[in-house]
């Protein structure tokens, strides 16, 4: 079976982190993700939250869901004096585990098309696949002739690549594509609120936020929750007050 790392600042750690990851596990057949929080993101600003406020967070976020699991290699003491890079990671886990595993690294459609910014990048599928999420409002193809030609060497629409081969390969998961696309052709119209509560990096205490969801259309067998994912990574929606409690 295959495992997963998805790594982030998760600042905070939302439905639009979980719902793609949980749909791509269901896809591709994942028997484990592991969030990865990073201390120092070479390429995002730096988050706002400390690293127990995360990590409470995220602990929070994930206890009622067996399929994540929590990897704090890259904040430990030892780790947390210089940037996270993606590269060191992969490679301590294959040491750790052996060659012969399978290992998937999750990253969004931004992050890919930003790849040769990262360190040591044409190396990472010599330890792990790429699981990208395709995000709306991204281009397909990118302008960086090298990026494009190691994508196209590396990419497969077949599963089965994926678990016969502990590396190697690129797979693009459209799940939340279609989503976004349903939305815009209006053939998910009604609505449901749901209130969520979550841990606040700054106030430190308990964050309520009332949000609207798509609720399902059973002529098409989307559940609300699958929209869930895509109202995260848009902003989330909010639109009822939001307040912090202090105690």
């Amino acid at each position: 079976m295959l495992t997963a790392l998805l790594g982030g600042t998760f600042d905070p750690i939302h439905y639009g982190h979980l719902r793609p990851a949980i749909s791509l596990a269901n896809e591709v057949g994942l028997k484990q993700i592991s969030l990865l929080p990073n201390h120092i993101p070479p390429h995002k600003p730096q988050p706002e939250a400390s690293t127990e406020q995360r990590l409470a967070m995220l602990k929070l976020a994930i206890e009622d869901l067996p399929l994540l699991t929590l990897n704090v290699r890259e904040i430990l003491p030892e780790n947390s004096i210089r940037p996270s890079y993606t590269i060191e990671t992969l490679q301590a886990w294959r040491q750790e585990n052996g060659n012969s595993e399978g290992l998937a690294f999750i990253m969004g459609q931004d992050s890919l098309l930003s790849l040769p910014t990262w360190n040591k990048w044409e190396t990472l599928l010599d330890y792990c696949h790429l699981l990208i999420c395709r995000r709306p409002g991204y281009a397909q193809k990118t302008d960086n002739i090298e990026l494009q030609q190691w994508i196209g060497v590396h990419n497969t629409t077949n599963v089965k690549d994926l678990h016969n081969s502990p590396h190697g390969y690129i797979f693009l998961h459209i799940h939340h594509l279609k989503i976004f696309q349903l939305l815009r052709s209006g053939k998910i119209l009604t609505t449901k609120p749901v209130v969520k509560i979550c841990y606040h990096p700054k106030c430190g205490i308990i964050f309520i936020s009332k949000v609207f969801i798509l609720q399902r259309n059973s002529r098409k067998g989307f559940t609300s929750d699958s929209f869930f994912g895509i109202i995260s990574p848009l902003g989330l929606f909010i639109l009822n007050l939001a307040f912090c409690v202090y105690t």
